[in-house]
């Protein structure tokens, strides 16, 4: 559904949340290692976050990933507009630059739905809404998946 940047970013910033909550402050290598993607990749999109101020990083002893506590909590809407931009939620299902109401492509009524429905799961769910599902969740099928630290 999303590029691959946007799905590790989303990956990492829920990993990142639900380290958080336990005191710890995870490194790009524990990161990269627990959302299974490459170490080099991860750590571009963990500076892109930070500048674009979704986390904050600091280097040293106890240093790490970690979200300020006192910021509200992110929806997925704006870490996806932030990677991929708007067209997510208002481009072509077919591909078309130049789709609209008066110019519509094939699949054009079929998918408006499926963006709005979209578009509304983003704008409800936050980094930490979905960390608190994993949290709460004795038998986090991530644990499977990605790893006993999730």
């Amino acid at each position: 559904m999303f590029n691959k940047e946007t799905e590790y970013a989303l990956r990492s910033l829920v990993y990142i949340q639900v380290q958080n909550n336990k005191a710890r402050r995870p490194g790009i290598a524990e990161v990269a290692t627990e959302i299974e993607a490459p170490l080099a990749y991860t750590g571009k999109i963990l500076q892109r976050l930070v500048k674009q101020q979704f986390i904050l990083s600091a280097k040293g002893k106890g240093g790490g990933f970690f979200f300020d506590p006192s910021s509200p909590e992110v929806t997925l809407l704006v870490v996806v507009s932030a990677i991929e931009g708007d067209r997510t939620f208002s481009g072509c299902g077919f591909g078309l630059k130049a789709c609209d109401e008066n110019n519509q492509c094939p699949l054009h009524h079929k998918y408006a739905p499926i963006r709005a429905a979209i578009y509304k799961l983003v704008s409800e769910e936050t980094v930490q809404s979905l960390a608190r599902k994993i949290e709460s969740n004795q038998n986090n099928p991530l644990t499977n998946v990605f790893g006993a630290n999730w």
